[in-house]
């Protein structure tokens, strides 16, 4: 055999061992998925249509007859929809002034921005609470359990994700469009109407179906803000499930949360990718201008009053009020940390809890990392067939769906399902990790696969076209720009697994809590000194998540859309 054989046997040994490598890369998370989500949170639908031995859909049946059921329905429709509109309206100001205009500080009011985004519930529920609660800094506007707080809430969580989605393709869009239409005569309203917005369209349009998405699916805030007078499907699932083991109707409205989360993933998805195309358009800052007070008033207002009241004020209060003991000034609260509170509230200091939130946090950081490395390369693959990007998009909206999957859901679904051999893991601290890697692994994939899906595709045939095979493609081309996007991945992942408290608080036990749960049992028995710890304590959990989140910041891939 001749070296032009030796040469194509080897080639195609090569392709066919790449191949197997991301089958395997693919199938690892896959397997992770369905036993630790999927399998979970089917048990629990499907236990909630079995009764007494038989197969039934009374429960959906009951459930959907009663006129409670369709104002909860509505009430979380609308709610998401006038959430997600007032999110558009502010984000947009606010991502033209981060992400057009070139002004000392930017990089700290995007992190500003970005933080409150992976903030606890619970921090934030305090946090609002401790504003409009009779004689607190707001009391007078009476806000306290009313639906303009819920709404302010919610703006808080979210406005973020309009400003990183819309702004980062802003910054590229590239800015002659706009400076054609002024010469032709258009007036800069009529160009931002006519020209920016239509090419903004898809990202605005992504933004806003998963700012609908997490508004929808709210837990923390409704529960702790709206009281007794509002439920969303969120809390209703909580209320069945753990108030009156009603698993027929937990099950119908999870199935109903599964529909509406899948649809608006699917839209997302879709939006996301025509944004790509809007990243290449322009690849330089050319387009940013200098900081105009005169020509940029309404964005600077906006961004000044969303900064100000929307996100600093209720976490600068809390902070404030964490420090005001009995009329005066003290540390007092801080070092009530140390104990256990009082009348035994916990069974362990909060320091305790401090130290076990940071080890789950990296333990779940590191897994949901992993794993969305690997789901970022599988589902940045692009074939030839329309089967197999169908595939590719199955698998990617398969990986999202843990945003709109009630934690309750998951939490209780773990102890009926991860019960017996061989997984009995109920009384095992590794599921803490585990379910907090699930919730974070999401805003990973977000994190990463936009990097690796902005890669000019010529760029990648022109290597393959040197000579370069998969591996080699992968390692000098792929990994550079999956790294770019590995801070921000790292960022969110410790963020999110330092505040997620549905889930854990299902799994914890009181010798292990996390902070999270220390602050929500703190905040719900009576004394100044609980009231005054949880106090500290959230305020301790908020400058972690910042101080986390502006080092992602720090690292942000810059140009390239996120979420």
């Amino acid at each position: 055999m001749d070296g032009q054989g030796h040469r194509l046997i080897r080639r195609t040994g090569v392709h066919r061992a790449g191949r197997i490598a991301w089958v395997v890369a693919g199938a690892i998370p896959v397997l992770f998925l369905a036993v630790f989500f999927l399998a979970p949170v089917s048990n629990l639908v499907l236990r909630g249509f079995h009764d007494d031995g038989v197969w039934s859909l009374a429960g959906f049946t009951e459930v959907f007859s009663a006129p409670r059921t369709w104002r909860i329905l509505w009430f979380t429709l609308s709610t998401a929809t006038l959430a997600t509109l007032l999110c558009v309206l502010l984000g947009l100001p606010v991502a033209y002034l981060l992400y057009r205009c070139r002004f000392p500080g930017r990089g700290v009011l995007r992190a500003i921005v970005a933080v409150p985004f992976v903030l606890p519930t619970v921090v934030v529920a305090v946090a609002f609470g401790s504003l409009f609660n009779p004689g607190a800094l707001l009391g007078f506007l009476q806000l306290k359990e009313s639906y303009p707080a819920i709404l302010l809430a919610l703006c808080f969580f979210n406005v973020a994700v309009v400003v990183r989605t819309t702004g980062s393709v802003w910054a590229r869009l590239d800015p002659r469009l706009g400076q054609a239409a002024q010469v032709l005569g258009a007036s800069p309203v009529r160009t931002l109407l006519t020209v920016t917005l239509p090419a903004l369209g898809p990202a605005i349009a992504a933004g806003a179906s998963l700012v609908f998405l997490f508004c929808s699916t709210a837990f923390g805030i409704i529960m702790v803000l709206g009281g007794v007078k509002y439920s969303t499907i969120e809390t209703e699932i909580w209320y069945q499930t753990t108030q009156l083991l009603d698993l027929r109707a937990a099950a119908a409205l999870s199935i109903t949360q599964l529909v509406i989360v899948s649809s608006t993933l699917l839209v997302s998805n879709a939006l996301e990718r025509r944004t790509q195309q809007s990243l290449r358009l322009h690849v330089d800052d050319s387009g940013e201008h200098p900081l105009s007070p005169t020509r940029d008033w309404f964005a600077l207002t906006i961004t000044g009053l969303v900064v100000v009241l929307l996100l600093v004020l209720p976490i600068a209060n809390l902070v404030l009020r964490s420090l005001r003991r009995d009329g005066r000034w003290s540390l007092q609260n801080y070092a009530n940390l140390a104990t256990t509170g009082s009348r035994g509230t916990l069974t362990v200091p909060v320091w305790q809890a401090v130290w076990n939130s940071a080890w789950t946090a990296s333990a779940a950081c590191a897994i949901a990392v992993t794993l969305g490395v690997l789901v970022s390369l599988v589902a940045s693959r692009r074939p030839r067939t329309s089967a197999g990007r169908r595939g590719l998009t199955a698998l990617e909206g398969a990986f999202l769906l843990p945003l709109g999957v009630s934690a309750v859901t998951v939490g209780f679904g773990y102890l009926i399902t991860l019960n017996r051999p061989p997984l009995d893991l109920r009384s095992s601290l590794v599921l803490i990790p585990i379910a907090q890697a699930l919730v974070a692994l999401p805003l990973v994939v977000r994190s990463l696969l936009p990097a690796l899906r902005a890669i000019d595709p010529r760029q990648l045939e022109a290597a393959r076209a040197l000579g370069s095979n998969s591996w080699q493609v992968l390692r000098r081309i792929e990994l550079p720009h999956l790294i770019r996007g590995l801070g921000l991945a790292i960022g969110f992942a410790l963020a999110t697994s330092l505040g997620e408290f549905g889930a854990t608080s299902f799994l914890s036990r009181p010798e292990n809590p996390t902070l999270p749960v220390v602050i929500y049992r703190l905040f719900g028995r009576p004394g100044a000194d609980n009231y005054g710890m949880a106090l500290a304590a959230s305020a301790l959990l908020a400058c972690l998540t910042a101080i986390v989140m502006a080092a992602a910041e720090y690292a942000r891939p810059k140009g390239v859309a996120t979420w």
